[in-house]
């Protein structure tokens, strides 16, 4: 009796597979050992750069605190150091928000903490 194959399942994985490989540029959209590849490698960045994501943005918001920090002669470590000490409890990004949208807000925090 011969092997039977199930092409149902078979041709839904690779339909799934090409789905995902949809805009990618030559082979990688069209053939299925080459998408295949990709699509792995594209969800392993997409995994990675999510955490990365979370980095980076915790980096953007110092640098503008910083930034308006020294607008008022102080520097970031002190700003936070006196925030802490002060407990005014304002994290990193809502301070960026405030540094960059409410400069008359975050000139009045800066005071409170002198």
């Amino acid at each position: 009796m011969p092997r039977s194959q199930n092409s149902v399942a078979s041709r839904n994985k690779r339909k799934k597979i090409l789905k995902k490989a949809k805009g990618y540029y030559g082979r990688r959209k069209n053939v299925w050992k080459v998408a295949k590849n990709a699509v792995e490698k594209g969800l392993l960045y997409s995994y990675r750069d999510r955490r990365n994501k979370k980095r980076t943005f915790r980096l953007l918001w110092i640098v503008r605190i910083n930034a308006a920090a020294r607008l008022h002669g102080m520097s970031y470590a002190k700003l936070i150091s006196c925030l802490k000490s002060n407990k005014i409890n304002l994290d990193r990004k809502v301070l960026s928000d405030i540094a960059m949208n409410h400069p008359d807000t975050f000139s009045k925090i800066i005071q409170k903490v002198k």
